[in-house]
């Protein structure tokens, strides 16, 4: 009997793969989907599932990244105006190149707040997307800005009826992101110029650096673990509806 194949392996554990056709192939989206993809800053959506936000916009998919707050404390020497203008600028270019709408939360980077008031406010942004499917930062991470994005999506999404898909993504390979044990892969093999397109649009980050030490040896890995060349890797919410990743 034959070796079964790494996507054989991964089927028998009840991790999903998610084979993607050629950007030639990729059919039109007759019902385009409400893809919200959540950040704590500028760049974290990008960097988190750039590619697979590439992969929805172009199969006709409406997709919007939602940040929580415009990077105020992220450029060095620079005032917490500044720094949001310019982290603004640059999340507004990367989500042009793929495909995406900007949109902000209108909280202050390094002072993310959770309370009722937040949650009431955030939960309004989002309702009115009404998305389909929503991406969001996992709650064990490094940041504290992540981990509120992540509280405040969660509690967005029960506030919606638990009604749309609901998946978290990682940043790193344990340095910010942790405990993270993938039930999902999205093979952005083919779309990866344009993830790193756009995350170079974040010049203020030292974008060379961050991608190409911890983005790219992280989508190999995941492309490792799901037989491919890159992958993103997502949890999906077990309460939420199946699914809805770019087919």
């Amino acid at each position: 009997m034959p070796n079964p194949t790494r996507r054989q392996m991964l089927a028998g554990l009840g991790t999903s793969m998610v084979a993607l056709p050629s950007h030639a192939e990729q059919p039109r989206a007759a019902h385009p989907w409400r893809i919200l993809v959540i950040g704590g800053h500028p760049g974290d959506p990008e960097a988190g599932c750039g590619g697979t936000m590439a992969l929805y916009a172009r199969a006709g998919h409406d997709v919007t990244a939602l940040y929580l707050n415009r990077g105020q404390a992220g450029v060095s020497g620079k005032t917490a105006r500044e720094a949001a203008e310019i982290r603004s600028a640059e999340a507004a270019a990367a989500c042009r190149i793929l495909g995406a709408k900007p949109l902000f939360a209108g909280q202050i980077d390094a002072e993310s707040e959770v309370n009722p008031h937040r949650s009431q406010e955030f939960s309004k942004l989002v309702a009115g997307i009404n998305p389909d499917v929503i991406f969001t930062q996992w709650p064990i991470d490094h940041h504290p800005d992540h981990r509120a994005c992540a509280i405040l999506s969660e509690a967005a999404w029960i506030a919606l009826g638990r009604k749309c898909s609901l998946y978290f993504y990682e940043v790193d390979l344990g340095k910010d992101t942790q405990c993270f044990h993938p039930s999902h892969f999205v093979d952005v093999s083919t779309v990866e110029p344009l993830k790193r397109d756009a995350c170079m649009a974040h010049r203020s980050q030292n974008p060379a650096g961050f991608y190409n030490e911890d983005h790219v040896p992280m989508m190999r890995f995941r492309g490792m673990e799901s037989g491919c060349k890159y992958a993103e890797a997502f949890v999906h919410h077990e309460q939420s509806a199946p699914g809805r990743l770019p087919v």
